[in-house]
């Protein structure tokens, strides 16, 4: 049989010691694998050493002494000593030796010097010539080998010329590789390991011509294992690859041998018979590529038949078929792949027909194989039947939204409202079943799931009106759904009475949600209501008032009646007569102005290019325009009833922009839902403070897809994660002489400067804390917005906590909330005002024990934040800071009544404080063993732990912190963002104390969170700040490249693109990264990514037209992004003349995107 070339894996063998003993009476070799066995065939007159005894180096080794001592004795007639001492010769290294070149000579000397030398190139030639007999001649500076019997001087030699070949080659020379060839696998064990070094017959082991330069041309036909050849050969269908495959074992041998792991070695695969008991746990099998494809097809034939509805074996089924796809060169064999593919997962869905991966999985496959019009019948067909699936519609209208043929603005909200009416129904629907089979007042999962599925879909809805530039629709649904959901009157009305009552709501003079003096719908009507009667009292009472007989009138006679009609009736003629010649004057002068207009800014209207604008300056003045009027028009105006405006032409278009700006009723009503759950409600909050800019405390788990598919749609990117880019910017740059200056400032977010944003967000937060009363994540999102807005507002006035007032007037109306006591005091901390925080914090801990029960239970966070604000206010003395702190978490942990700090907590205080601690933390892991996890409870084990690290030790700390995770199963851990908070606060505390404890469990530590929370920019930003101090540059981007293949984010590519450019790296391997990112079906709808790509090719690369490609691909990747659009514009003027711009003018009209500037005012303006 031939034999196979080898992978490096093959050629490598592990060696047993009892291999490699040598023989004591003689000299150690360099390379002590084994002794030579006193073969015959092997043995010469000389002492040969007995590593030369592998046939990469020689086949005799009897000619290598030889072939040294006449390359030996050729340099030393070559190279003459000038030193009458022989010894002396020996012992000195060969030096080159120059010749100088005379200044002028005569044509005679020049020609005998000329023969002199062809006569010595000749000599030199025959010489070289004669020692191909024995070994090669290249290595001539050798002096003695290893072990053999020349006497030497020294024991070793300092070689101080460095390798001409590096020179000659850039590297070693090709003939100086040791060659393998492959070995067959079964004469292979423990005990034949000699057999590595014993080649095969065909080889060229009594060749002398081995290693002769004479074969280069059968070196090139043969190479390496990296060569092409080898390569091809790895490739093809029938290439046969050898497999260890471990037998199962038994019952009873698994339980005797569950102590150790075996070690496998290569068993027979010929049928060879093998003596050696540890070739028995396993055998080597030999298979094709074709052989695995065959074996694996009847392996998953036979899964789907016996287990027809394990979704992961129908999954494994199609997913091989990518992997046989992928080994196929031919199209035509790569769409018969495919085709079996589908079959396949047709069969599947057919079997499994509300399986929503099998589904996804089909609707993918069918996406590479048919057009977009066929795909999008197959979405309907699908969607038809499974209408309550939240993750289908979601990919249905990715799927849509991306199509840039189709695309137009007015279709995808058609789809939106498919959507939301689809799933609003699935929710009424299964919401009925449940109050009727079970109790109403508890919220079924099943329910929750779908409403967060609901509010998910519209604040999708919200962002894609957004960019597409319609803003104040989007803040108008968001007005509706918050108004509809949260603040309906509590009467029991059908849908459609509820709507019908909304509309009246909604088109009456009452302030919505986020306007001045908004009360709600619910308190409005209440108000409407109040005022309907008291009208009604005073019109009954007018009429009591007012009665009586007022006297006779006389009627009109017929006669009189009809003279006056005829008389009304000639009046009305001449009145019309007036107004049609009025109405003719008016139309023509209009036409004879438009015409004069547009002769003077220099546009033939006769013309048919008249349209295009030929100034690239106009179309940057346009595109700045309609920027700032994006910017400051996001507001829906209200419709004043019952008032007419005159007809005055400006009155008339700021009447026209007005109108386009009014939403009516009619614009909102198909979105609008009903909320019955206060998960889902609250996520609609959420989400809204979010999308317009506000900072909130992440209440969602960062592998939940409402974060995931937030962060996909963004356009900018928010202040928290920009604060995390900017710190390993700053970490990375600290060494660097020349830091890069690029930075994500670009995509940064805008809205938190918009003053009137802040104050809309702060009125719509303020009216939802009647709903949700004692919330202070929302409380604290409203003390924020209310400091971004007074900032704005006046930011000259930095003395004062902007949020005092604010703060104050909320602890009036409601007292008991010391958590709202807590948000308070770590706002005026975060000012510098430490005194008025701790004296905040005092008065909350000091009336805890006075409230309710269920008030009491938030004590734990009380104490977490005031000890927290202790330890983070350090300039002054860090140890009262950790005095005070410690004096806080031993009140929380002994159980005894709060008083303010004085002294120093004393050993029996804190002893107690310690067993209070283990007491707690045994009740907190039997409450998270049933699945309560709750903020309380984390807070508590962050208490416990902060006050072992300040006590005992930052290991200490650290164990608690592990207790706690060892009770929760990491299922559980990914879908909670109290135990990510959690994690993160364990990661904190090990890189706070890393040269303590070592960088390696620090990385360890991280290394395992990304498994659980890989989309988190906490664990992220601690990949990147530990890992350049830990590891090496390459490791670190082997751990992150392996993160984006496995799960690919827009957070997780954006944190590789920072550490690349922070880290000066190449723009080979940043454009790969940015090409890998956007390779992704789902991450090329990502606009930051984008934009952050057209910044670099600008700012850094300078490749203005890579950049302007990039563009084209962006806008066809993402058609509805308005900003995406504008770039254009804006950023890449220099590359896009003229008629590109009013090209892309002009298909922006027809995708139907709101531009609020027409360039005609800017050429008015220019005239």
């Amino acid at each position: 049989m031939e034999q196979k070339p080898t992978t490096p894996a093959e050629e490598t063998v592990a060696i047993p010691s009892s291999s490699v003993v040598a023989d004591e009476s003689k000299p150690s070799s360099l390379f002590p694998l084994f002794s030579i066995p006193n073969s015959s065939s092997l043995q010469t007159t000389n002492s040969v050493p007995q590593w030369l005894c592998n046939s990469s180096f020689n086949s005799d080794v009897s000619l290598i002494n030889d072939a040294a001592a006449s390359q030996l004795h050729h340099e030393t007639a070559e190279y003459p000593s000038q030193d009458d001492d022989g010894d002396n010769d020996e012992k000195q290294p060969f030096r080159p030796s120059y010749k100088i070149l005379k200044s002028s000579e005569s044509d005679g000397e020049r020609r005998e010097r000329g023969k002199k030398d062809k006569k010595r190139k000749k000599k030199k030639r025959k010489h070289e010539r004669s020692e191909l007999d024995g070994y090669g001649s290249r290595k001539s500076r050798v002096r003695a080998w290893a072990d053999s019997e020349t006497n030497t001087s020294k024991d070793y030699y300092i070689d101080s010329h460095g390798d001409p070949d590096n020179l000659a080659f850039g590297s070693m020379y090709r003939m100086d590789i040791a060659r393998y060839k492959s070995y067959n696998p079964s004469k292979l064990s423990g005990l034949h390991v000699r057999g590595l070094y014993s080649w095969n017959q065909s080889g060229s082991l009594w060749e002398r011509d081995g290693d002769v330069d004479s074969l280069d041309s059968k070196m090139k036909s043969g190479g390496r294992y990296w060569s092409g050849k080898y390569i091809a050969l790895e490739r093809h269908k029938s290439f046969k690859r050898v497999r260890l495959v471990t037998p199962k074992m038994s019952a009873a041998s698994a339980t005797t041998q569950n102590d150790f792991i075996p070690l496998s070695e290569v068993g027979t695969s010929h049928g060879a018979v093998d003596s050696d008991p540890v070739s028995e746990t396993s055998a080597a099998l030999e298979e094709s590529w074709e052989d695995e494809m065959l074996n694996k097809t009847r392996e998953f034939n036979k899964l789907t038949r016996e287990h027809p509805h394990d979704e992961k074996v129908w999954l494994d089924f199609a997913e091989f078929q990518d992997r046989v796809s992928g080994m196929q060169r031919q199209k035509g064999a790569r769409l018969q792949t495919l085709e079996k593919k589908i079959s396949i997962l047709e069969k599947a869905v057919e079997l499994n027909p509300d399986n929503e991966e099998l589904l996804l999985c089909l609707l993918k496959s069918y996406q590479r194989r048919d057009n977009s019009d066929v795909l999008i019948g197959r979405w309907e067909t699908i969607l038809l039947r499974h209408s309550g699936s939240y993750r289908l519609w979601r990919e249905f209208l990715h799927v849509v939204q991306r199509n840039f043929s189709r695309f137009k603005v007015s279709e995808i909200r058609k789809m939106y409202t498919h959507a939301i009416e689809a799933l609003s129904a699935s929710c009424s629907k299964h919401s009925r079943q449940v109050h009727h089979f079970y109790d109403p007042s508890s919220s079924d999962p099943v329910i929750v799931q779908l409403e967060l599925g609901l509010v998910d879909i519209f604040v999708s809805l919200c962002r894609f009106e957004w960019q597409a530039g319609y803003r104040e629709l989007a803040t108008a649904l968001f007005q509706a759904e918050i108004e509809f959901s949260l603040f309906c009157p509590p009467l029991l009305l059908t849908e459609q009475s509820k709507q019908r009552l909304f509309e009246h709501f909604w088109n009456s003079d009452g302030a919505r949600v986020g306007e001045e003096g908004a009360l709600g719908w619910s308190s409005w009507l209440e108000k409407e209501e109040e005022t309907r009667q008291r009208v009604m009292k005073e019109e009954l009472s007018q009429e009591n008032e007012a009665g009586g007989w007022t006297g006779w009138s006389e009627p009109f006679s017929k006669d009189k009646e009809g003279i006056i009609d005829v008389e009304n009736e000639a009046n009305n003629d001449l009145v019309l007569e007036d107004i049609q010649d009025e109405d003719e004057h008016k139309d023509v002068e209009p036409e004879v102005e438009t015409e004069s207009l547009m002769k003077m800014l220099g546009i033939d209207v006769n013309s048919g290019d008249g349209n295009e604008v030929n100034e690239v300056s106009t179309w940057i003045k346009w595109a700045e325009e309609e920027s700032s009027r994006d910017c400051d028009q996001w507001m829906p105006i209200r419709r004043k009833s019952g008032t007419t405006s005159a007809s005055t032409g400006a009155h008339e278009t700021e009447e026209d922009e007005h109108l386009l700006r009014t939403i009516l009723y009619e614009d909102v009503n198909e979105y609008l839902f009903s909320l019955s759950t206060a998960e889902a409600r609250l996520s609609l909050v959420s989400q809204f403070i979010d999308f317009y800019g506000g900072k909130i405390s992440q209440s969602i788990c960062s592998n939940s897809s409402s974060w995931t598919e937030s962060v996909l749609s963004l356009e900018d990117l928010p202040d928290s994660m920009l604060e995390k880019l900017k710190c390993i910017h700053e970490v990375l740059t600290r060494t660097q002489s020349s830091p890069i200056g690029f930075s994500f400032e670009f995509i940064s977010g805008s809205l938190s400067k918009n003053a009137g944003m802040m104050n809309f967000l702060r009125n719509v937060v303020l009216l939802c804390l009647s709903v949700f009363a004692r919330n202070y994540v929302l409380e604290e999102a409203v003390l924020i917005s209310e400091e971004l807005y007074v900032t704005k507002m006046s930011p000259s006035n930095s003395m004062v906590t902007p949020c005092r007032a604010l703060a104050k007037s909320l602890l009036k109306s409601d007292r008991q909330d010391v958590l709202l006591c807590g948000v308070y005091a770590r706002r005026e901390a975060n000012y510098g005002n430490i005194d008025l925080a701790r004296k905040v914090f005092d008065m909350a801990l000091l009336s805890v024990d006075g409230l309710p029960a269920e008030l009491q239970s938030n004590a734990p966070l009380l104490y977490f934040w005031y000890a927290e604000m202790e330890l983070a206010n350090n300039s002054y003395d860090i140890r009262e800071s950790s005095h005070r702190a410690i004096h806080i978490l031993s009140c929380l942990g002994s159980g005894t009544k709060y008083s303010p700090f004085k002294s120093q907590a004393s050993s029996l205080q804190l002893l107690r404080a310690h067993q209070g601690f283990k007491e707690k933390m045994r009740t907190v892991r039997s409450s998270w063993i049933r699945g309560i996890i709750d903020d309380q409870s984390v807070s508590l084990i962050c208490s416990a732990a902060l006050f072992e690290e300040l006590t005992t030790g930052w290991d200490a700390g650290v164990e608690v912190l592990n207790q706690a995770f060892a009770t929760v199963l990491p299922d559980r851990r990914s879908h909670s963002y109290q135990l990510e908070f959690l994690f993160n606060y364990y990661i904190r505390m090990l890189q706070k104390h890393q040269r303590q404890s070592s960088l390696v469990k620090v990385w360890e530590s991280i290394s395992q969170g990304l498994q659980i929370y890989p989309f988190s920019p906490d664990l992220l930003k601690g990949v990147v700040e530990v890992g350049h101090l830990h590891t090496t540059s390459n490791k670190l981007r082997w751990m992150v490249d392996d993160l984006c293949y496995k799960k690919p984010s827009v957070v997780l590519w954006l944190f590789a693109l920072c550490y690349e450019m922070s880290r000066g790296g190449t723009q080979h391997r940043i454009r790969g990264l940015f090409e890998k990112a956007l390779s992704n079906d789902r991450l090329c709808s990502s606009v930051v990514l984008w934009r952050c790509y057209i910044a670099y090719e600008l700012d850094i690369a300078h490749d203005a037209s890579a950049a302007r490609r990039i563009f084209f691909r962006a806008i066809h990747s993402c058609p509805w992004s308005k900003r995406l659009w504008l770039d254009g514009f804006l950023k890449l003027n220099s590359v896009l003349n003229a008629k590109e711009l009013s090209d892309l003018h002009e298909v922006m009209v027809d995708k139907e995107l709101n531009l609020r500037t027409d360039i005609y005012e800017i050429l008015l303006q220019e005239s």
